[in-house]
């Protein structure tokens, strides 16, 4: 079975991640696939738009295949630096597209889906949307160009995403900006014989089904999370969400189980992110991957989490203060096998 459908649908590239068994997770070939044909449609005339979309009705994509790599990843580099360094590269194309890319995010959303879809510039949510960015949990960090996005949310929001990988649904990615547009799941099957046969401009074919995702939860949270996120220690932020009120004491338990070089790598790469163009932030997302192979966290992580599944994971260093300035710095130099490109 192939894992990434394409098929031309009238003026529209329509690609299906089609591992619904898996969650669609995304694995090197299916990185490779999507950014040639990306850079087919982009020189195809006939192609007016490119629109995305996940098998089965649980999952758009609920991430990178992370099981394969917490496997081999240590023992072969080579495996993991491909990887990554094709899931970026499509990543950048995403970006750089210059014709619409529309990603239709009905269900989970997480890790290598996000790269998928927060890039384009029309993001669909539905009902069943669940959206993550939940990396600091398993000794990673919100890569896919995720820094350069998350820092370009609303105040401080995609800093408490990073840090604390907490799940949003449609209501909250609408206020929040992730979400360009809400519409139900069983309007679905409309909208998309629309993008395939339409003449109209994406923008007002999804204009037409856009419904109103509800109030959003994530607004009462709004003053707390930019006053408390806004340092730029994780220390800090930590310290000052301890003397807050029970959800902000919530929120400091919640860091306080997340890997702490994971945490603050992922500071780091969101503050560097912020006056740093996609290829910027993606290039310092792949030297921090490749030095985080050399590590211990993402590896326990992935034991902790998928393999043993005892969700207690033995994060070495243990504590934030215990992860030094210099081996957060070691993170952003150039890996020995040279850096990410995008030629």
């Amino acid at each position: 079975m192939d894992e990434v459908l394409f098929e031309t649908r009238g003026r529209a590239l329509w690609i299906t991640l089609n591992r619904p068994a898996a969650l669609n997770a995304l694995n090197h070939a299916m990185a490779v696939s999507i950014h040639r044909a990306l850079a087919d449609a982009m020189i195809d005339p006939a192609i007016a738009h490119v629109v995305i979309s996940g098998a089965g009705d649980r999952a758009f994509c609920a991430g990178g295949d992370v099981a394969l790599l917490g496997r081999e990843g240590r023992q072969d580099r080579a495996l993991w630096e491909n990887f990554f360094h094709d899931e970026y590269r499509m990543n950048q194309a995403i970006a750089r597209a210059t014709k619409p890319w529309v990603a239709l995010i009905d269900g989970i959303t997480m890790g290598g889906g996000v790269g998928l879809s927060i890039h384009g510039p029309y993001r669909v949510a539905t009902e069943r949307t669940l959206f993550a960015m939940p990396e600091t949990g398993i000794g990673l960090i919100p890569d896919v160009g995720g820094t350069h996005a998350l820092s370009r949310l609303p105040g401080e929001i995609g800093t408490w995403l990073a840090l604390t990988g907490a799940r949003l649904k449609a209501a909250d990615l609408r206020y929040a900006g992730i979400a360009t547009h809400y519409v139900p799941s069983m309007h679905l099957p409309t909208l998309c014989d629309l993008l395939a046969t339409s003449h109209e401009p994406v923008s007002e074919i999804l204009a037409a089904f856009d419904e109103d995702a509800g109030e959003a939860p994530l607004a009462a949270y709004r003053d707390a999370i930019d006053y408390h996120f806004s340092h730029d220690r994780v220390e800090d932020i930590v310290l000052s969400l301890d003397r807050g009120d029970d959800w902000a004491q919530e929120q400091a338990a919640i860091i306080r189980r997340m890997s702490p070089t994971s945490c603050k790598l992922s500071l780091a790469g969101l503050r560097a992110a912020e006056d740093a163009s996609i290829e910027e932030a993606l290039i310092n997302e792949y030297r921090m991957v490749c030095e985080i192979r050399s590590g211990h966290d993402f590896f326990e992580g992935i034991r902790a989490q998928l393999i043993d599944k005892d969700r207690n994971p033995k994060w070495h260093p243990a504590t934030l203060e215990a992860v030094s300035d210099d081996a957060i710095a070691r993170h952003f130099e150039v890996p020995e096998t040279g850096d990410l490109s995008f030629e």
